[in-house]
């Protein structure tokens, strides 16, 4: 898998050292930077809204969806957590993984164009930032989410390539859109691929994830139809007794060298500038993701010895740490020899090949959700990882990593990419503004 496939680091699931922070959101207004602050969710207005109930949102909501007797003591903190659907870059993207996850592509309808696809992302747009502050989704909601808070929901919408031609937004699509190469692992379904609209949803309870989705789809009406759908799942949090790294489907700790947002050159690799000569104006402060759905060939895998699954990625399967030493945070030795003169860190271990001073400086900030759809005839599962990077420009980010990993990536042998998808994410919509606001009226 590349270490796109398998993230080395992550924002999303912060260090041991960032676990402080971890159940707070920014509030509508502050700053990215801001000193965050604890969101407030629909389980804790109902905890003091006694018998008489709620009413929950803007003019016209109606009742909230539950009343909790007066002083009641809600039972955990998970469901309170928010995130902000306004803001500078859209959510869902350097939030802390989600325990649940849904990606969907939608494809505009025969004679749908520019009007119904603002229609779409303006009835998009008040429905996620209605789902995300823990209210109900609006008109005819299916009341699938009634008893949960917020539990860190976010949605996210972004616009492939064919959705341009679609809506005779030519002139607009961006050039980093241009359909990535093909690779030597690439299996690809083209109808689990691509899509004119796409909308990845996470949040930290499964009905709330699920509520979410239908709710998205229910509102694309006739405007647009599902291309296709595929669901992941994260650890839980609070499973363990702090936050730990993430562990893929393969066992491996998935995420230790994520680029951070208080990294100095953060912004310039993840999001588009406010002003560039590549990429049209609508897309200031986006980002551009790459998605591709990875089965790992885990029959194969589970073969290996603990001591060839770790030669294959370059680090200890039990703390994360390199075959060099230290621990999960130390820089891997790349020189390190055994007593043999080998080299400790094979020559195509996966943690060496995608290290960004091997590629150039490439980076990707990855913001997976692992897989499990079942198994096949033979008992071989179909599971694996629902890979997403983020990148200000994906021809500096996924596509040279990739290439690199193409000519010779271990763990290439027990992956398949089948799915792939590249889509175009605007920058946040201001207050009073729906997303892709600037691109479909413009």
């Amino acid at each position: 898998m590349t270490d796109q496939s398998i993230p080395e680091a992550r924002v999303s699931e912060a260090t041991p050292e960032e676990a402080d922070s971890e159940n707070v959101v920014l509030k509508e207004g502050d700053s990215e930077n801001a000193t965050p602050r604890a969101g407030v969710s629909r389980r804790a207005l109902l905890g003091t809204a006694g018998a008489t109930g709620l009413v929950l949102g803007a003019a016209g909501a109606g009742v909230g969806y539950a009343a909790a007797p007066a002083g009641a003591t809600p039972l955990t903190s998970l469901g309170t957590d928010r995130a902000m659907f306004h803001g500078k870059h859209q959510p869902g993207i350097t939030e802390v993984l989600q325990a649940r996850g849904h990606l969907v592509a939608f494809d505009l309808a025969a004679g749908a164009g520019r009007k119904e696809a603002a229609a779409l992302l303006r009835r998009w747009s008040a429905t996620a930032e209605r789902l995300m502050a823990g209210e109900a989704a609006g008109h005819d909601d299916t009341d699938v989410a009634r008893d949960a808070g917020p539990s860190s929901l976010t949605l996210t919408f972004g616009f492939g390539r064919s959705f341009f031609a679609r809506t005779g937004l030519e002139k607009q699509r961006p050039v980093s859109l241009d359909p990535l190469p093909d690779f030597s692992s690439d299996h690809l379904d083209k109808a689990r691929s691509d899509g004119d609209l796409w909308v990845q949803i996470g949040a930290d309870d499964a009905l709330v994830a699920f509520h979410a989705l239908r709710a998205i789809q229910k509102d694309a009406g006739s405007a647009a139809r599902v291309r296709w759908q595929m669901n992941g799942f994260n650890r839980t949090p609070g499973a363990t007794a702090h936050r730990l790294t993430a562990r893929n489907l393969m066992g491996q700790l998935d995420g230790t060298r994520n680029p951070k947002p208080t990294e100095s050159d953060f912004d310039q690799r993840i999001f588009v500038p406010a002003s560039g000569a590549k990429d049209p104006s609508w897309m200031a402060n986006g980002s551009y993701a790459v998605v591709r759905r990875i089965r790992m060939l885990l029959d194969d895998w589970e073969k290996l010895s603990l001591t060839a699954q770790e030669n294959v990625v370059g680090r200890r399967k039990s703390d994360g740490a390199a075959l060099t030493g230290g621990t999960e945070t130390t820089a891997m030795d790349l020189e390190k020899t055994d007593a043999n003169g080998e080299l400790v860190v094979p020559v195509n271990a996966h943690a060496r090949i995608t290290r960004p001073d091997q590629n150039g400086g490439s980076a990707i900030l990855r913001r997976p959700f692992s897989y499990h759809d079942g198994f096949e005839a033979d008992g071989a599962p179909d599971a694996g990882l629902l890979f997403v990077c983020w990148q200000a420009d994906p021809l500096r980010g996924f596509v040279p990593l990739q290439r690199k990993l193409d000519r010779g990536d271990a763990l290439s042998k027990y992956i398949r990419h089948e799915a792939s998808g590249l889509f175009a994410v605007p920058g946040g919509a201001a207050a009073g503004e729906y997303v892709g606001q600037r691109l479909l009226e413009s």
